[in-house]
């Protein structure tokens, strides 16, 4: 498998993690909240939860983009 094939299927792979975290994050916020030290908290953990998603998907475009043009 040769280097350009191989940066295609990584930024596949992390649009694929990103969406995941975005499906993943409304399941896992409810058990976060009965954490009593999250509890003020949970805000800002959305958010950068939604956010680390939000930089995987635009990873992986760039890079399948990228990589797609060539």
């Amino acid at each position: 498998m040769d280097k350009q094939r191989l940066k295609f299927y990584y930024g596949i792979i992390l649009i694929v993690v990103g969406i995941a975290v975005f499906i993943r994050v409304p399941h896992v916020i409810p058990q976060i909240e009965t954490i009593e030290f999250f509890k003020n908290k949970i805000g800002i953990i959305k958010f950068c939860s939604y956010f680390v998603g939000f930089l995987l998907v635009l990873a992986g475009s760039i890079r399948v983009v990228k990589n797609y043009k060539k």
